[in-house]
C-alpha cells in the first residue's frame, strides 16, 4: 500500500487542492471495497449453507466466470494484465534506481544507463527466490525503509510550520492536472494483484477483511498526513517527487533510502510475475532437474527483460502511464466488480448490485481519462 507514488502525493495536492484530501480518502474505500469483493468471487456456499474457498487465484475468478464461453479465456486475459502490470512495475523500479544514483552521485562520471546496469546487478539473486516467505521479509524491510523516509520528509516539514497557510491550496482546477492526481492517489493504494495470495496464507483467513480495513484506514491517515504537511510547507514550489524539495543534506540521504527501497520492492512484482509465467508454462511431469532449469530460465528472462526496457524504452514514463490506465484500472476496479456482479449475482442485494456497478463506471471513466491523457503526452512527444 505504501508504494513510490505516495512521494508524489503532494504534487497531486498542488493540481487537486481541497478535492485531493478528499480523493485520498475516498481511494482508500473503493479500494478497499474491491480488494474485499474480489476475495468474495474465491468463495461458494456449501450445502450446509457454509463459505468454502473453491478459488485459489484471480485466474480462477476469471476462468469461472468465462467457462460458458471458453474455460480459460478469462484466465488468459488476466494473466496477460496481470503480467503486463507487474513487469511494468519492475522496470519502473530499475529506471528510479538509476535516476537516484545518478541524482545522489553527481560528480561520478557514470552515465544513468549504467548505474541502472549496477543497479540490476544486485537484483540478480532474485533468480533464486523460490518461495513467498523471502519475498515477504524482503517487504517488511522495504516498509521499514518506507517509514524512515516519511519520518524524515514529515519532521523537517515541521520544522517549517511556522510559514504553513492554507491559502495555498487552489480552489480552482485545471482538468487535464486534476486527473493526473486522480492517476497518483488511485494507484498509491493498488494492491489487487496480491490480495487472492495474500489471503490464501494467512494463518487466519477469517481475519482478512478486519486486516484490509486497518490497513488501509492507516494507510490513509498517514498519506493525508504526510501529503498534507509537505504541501503546506512548499505550496506552489511543491515538485514531482517530494524528495527534490530537502535541502540538499537531506535530500542525498532519502535519495539513498528511496534506491534502497526500490531494490527491496523489485522482487515482489518479479516473483508474481515469474510465478504466473512458470505456472502456465510448466508441466507436473517434468523431472526436478528439468522444473528448476525452466523457472531459472524464465526468471532469468524476465530480468534481462526489465533492464532492456529500462535502458532502451523512450518516454517511459508515460509509456507507464498509459499501461498503468489500462491494466491498472483493470485489476482495481473494473474486473473485481464485474467478477462480483457475475458470481454473486441472486445473492447481492440491490444497494450491493448498485455499488459494484458504480465502481465499474468510476474505474472506466478514470481509465479511459488516463488513456487519454498518456496519448495526447505521447503524441507531444513524438511531435
Amino acid at each position: 500500500l505504501q508504494g513510490i507514488f505516495v512521494l508524489g502525493l503532494p504534487y497531486a495536492l498542488l493540481h487537486s487542492g481541497y478535492s485531493g484530501l478528499l480523493l485520498i480518502v475516498l481511494a482508500a474505500a473503493l479500494c478497499c471495497y474491491t480488494g474485499k469483493i474480489l476475495i468474495a468471487c474465491l468463495y461458494e456456499e456449501n450445502e450446509d449453507g457454509q463459505l468454502v474457498r473453491m478459488r485459489d487465484t484471480y485466474e480462477d475468478i476469471a476462468n469461472a466466470c468465462c467457462k460458458k464461453l471458453s474455460p480459460s479465456l478469462g484466465g488468459i486475459v488476466v494473466n496477460v494484465t496481470q503480467v503486463v502490470e507487474l513487469i511494468m512495475t519492475c522496470i519502473l523500479y530499475l529506471v528510479v534506481s538509476g535516476n537516484l544514483l545518478t541524482h545522489s552521485f553527481p560528480y561520478v562520471p557514470v552515465t544513468e544507463k549504467t548505474w541502472s546496469v549496477i543497479a540490476f546487478v544486485t537484483l540478480l539473486p532474485c533468480m533464486f527466490i523460490r518461495t513467498l516467505k523471502i519475498v515477504s521479509k524482503l517487504s517488511q524491510l522495504c516498509s521499514l525503509v518506507h517509514f524512515v523516509i516519511i519520518f524524515v520528509v514529515i519532521t523537517y516539514c515541521l520544522t517549517q510550520m511556522h510559514q504553513w497557510s492554507w491559502a495555498k491550496f487552489r480552489l480552482s482546477l485545471e482538468f487535464e492536472n486534476f486527473l493526473v492526481s486522480v492517476g497518483v492517489i488511485i494507484f498509491s493504494y493498488t494492491s489487487q494483484i496480491f490480495l487472492p495470495t495474500l489471503e490464501g496464507n494467512m494463518k487466519n483467513p477469517g481475519e482478512f477483511r478486519c486486516m484490509l480495513n486497518w490497513t488501509h484506514f492507516f494507510a490513509c491517515i498517514l498519506k493525508t498526513t504526510f501529503a498534507l504537511t509537505a504541501f503546506l510547507t512548499w505550496g506552489e514550489k511543491t515538485k514531482e517527487v517530494i524528495t527534490d524539495n530537502l535541502p540538499s543534506f537531506l535530500e542525498t540521504l532519502v535519495n539513498l533510502c528511496l534506491l534502497t527501497k526500490a531494490l527491496l520492492s523489485y522482487p515482489l512484482p518479479f516473483f508474481a510475475a515469474t510465478e504466473i509465467v512458470y505456472s502456465c508454462i510448466s508441466n507436473d511431469s517434468h523431472s526436478n532437474y528439468r522444473s528448476l532449469l525452466l523457472a531459472l530460465t524464465v526468471r532469468g528472462s524476465f530480468l534481462l527483460l526489465t533492464l532492456l526496457m529500462a535502458m532502451f524504452t523512450p518516454h517511459f514514463a508515460l509509456l507507464m502511464g498509459l499501461s498503468g490506465s489500462v491494466t491498472g484500472a483493470a485489476m482495481t476496479f473494473l474486473l473485481p466488480s464485474l467478477f462480483h456482479l457475475k458470481l454473486k449475482w441472486k445473492k447481492l442485494s440491490f444497494l450491493e448490485k448498485c455499488a459494484d456497478i458504480s465502481v465499474f463506471i468510476l474505474g472506466f471513466l478514470c481509465s479511459l481519462a488516463g488513456i487519454v491523457c498518456s496519448i495526447k503526452g505521447l503524441l507531444e512527444v513524438f511531435g
